[in-house]
């Protein structure tokens, strides 16, 4: 599947708003789609494997009439990055909510990782973030307005030792919500991060669906109430 896989084109679309969730796939980002086209969203998924996403892409858009596309991107080469980001926008205009959900990890203790598989996953970790924040923010900063929101995790809290990539990966995943919520909040931008503490399981208090219920209450939230961060435990 190329990166213009979209079941729509601008054209077609009836002004929706436009919900972008970069690092799509069948657990958090799935329930995240559900989520925000319940919330009258259009929903752009990028992924490295786009095809996988038909029939969620499918399914939503039958259920609730909604566009719902997936397009390729690589959230850890920024040229892949910006060129999926690039056709969605040429295709559904620029997203009023963008969700960084992308993540790397290896089961590696520190004296056991390779310091290029380090810099590698910290690409996906935190510099797509970054990447795809600088894509999309000029133009809510433009608009006055805008959500930003992050996938955390309690290892940014707790480093574990097996995850230790993941660990630094997440705390300057942290920090760069708070640095950016700084930056653009003062235009009417809100920045925030859900941090997850625990391994993400259906059934139990970090269901998905639960997971992607705080993300709506933080974007909920208005100007002049923006949190940074909540914790989901």
């Amino acid at each position: 599947m190329s990166a213009r896989s979209s079941v729509t084109r601008r054209k077609t679309r009836i002004g929706r708003p436009v919900c972008f969730i970069v690092g799509a796939g069948p657990g958090i980002g799935a329930a995240l789609a559900e989520a925000f086209v319940g919330e009258g969203f259009d929903i752009v998924l990028l992924s490295r494997g786009p095809l996988k996403l038909r029939n969620l892409c499918q399914e939503l858009s039958r259920k609730t009439g909604h566009y719902v596309a997936a397009y390729a991107a690589d959230a850890g080469d920024p040229a892949s990055l910006k060129r999926g980001l690039d056709i969605a926008r040429a295709d559904f205009g620029d997203p009023q909510v963008l969700i960084y959900n992308a993540a790397a990890a290896n089961l590696r203790a520190p004296g056991e990782i390779e310091p290029d598989v380090l810099v590698d996953e910290f690409r996906t970790n935190v510099g797509g973030a970054l990447v795809a924040v600088q894509e999309v923010a000029p133009a809510m900063v433009k608009a006055k307005k805008g959500t930003i929101l992050f996938t955390g995790s309690g290892v940014a809290y707790e480093p574990a030792m097996k995850y230790a990539s993941l660990s630094l990966g997440k705390a300057a995943l942290r920090s760069l919500a708070y640095t950016l919520a700084q930056e653009l909040g003062t235009h009417g931008v809100h920045v925030g991060t859900v941090t997850i503490h625990g391994f993400v399981q259906r059934g139990t208090r970090l269901d998905p669906q639960r997971i992607a219920q705080t993300f709506l209450w933080l974007h909920r939230q208005p100007k002049g109430h923006f949190d940074i961060e909540k914790i989901h435990k």
